[in-house]
């Protein structure tokens, strides 16, 4: 296992335990097995980092519907440095929208908001028409790199 995929299985079973499994155990009384939680997390690992692009971001869209659910998702700034914000920056873009501020598109890209606003300049971003940088643009360039 990588250290990719490593780290990528223990934020993801951390964070089904807190969203899911620990409200669970507190409503109904009832332990989840963690070991189920950990071998579904390593698939979930396999299939985000894996080479089927199709299946990567049905994954990272069950995944974000399932623990962070509400009308929009809109993740802190800091959850894009994080390794599932980093693979579904990279394989699903930002789910539902299509720009960002340069400060979030510097963490999807783990860069400072100064090296997108260079990256804009040099054309290597693409601007959005209402400001800030496209999400479209951002998943290319991190696919390219």
């Amino acid at each position: 296992m990588s250290d990719a995929h490593s780290a990528l299985v223990e934020q993801l079973v951390a964070v089904v335990r807190q969203r899911l499994l620990d409200p669970l155990e507190i409503l109904l009384g009832v332990d989840q097995p963690a070991d189920r939680v950990l071998a579904a997390a390593e698939d979930w690992g396999a299939q985000l980092l894996g080479e089927d692009q199709a299946a990567a971001v049905m994954c990272a869209a069950r995944l974000i519907a399932a623990l962070y659910p509400g009308d929009r998702f809109e993740p802190p700034v800091d959850w894009w440095g994080t390794p599932l914000g980093r693979v579904v920056a990279r394989r699903a873009g930002y789910p539902g929208v299509d720009h960002v501020s340069y400060s979030v598109a510097g963490a999807m890209l783990g860069i400072t908001r100064q090296g997108v606003h260079d990256l804009v300049t040099r054309g290597k971003l693409d601007r959005h028409v209402d400001g800030g940088v496209t999400t479209e643009s951002i998943g290319h360039r991190m696919r390219s790199l």
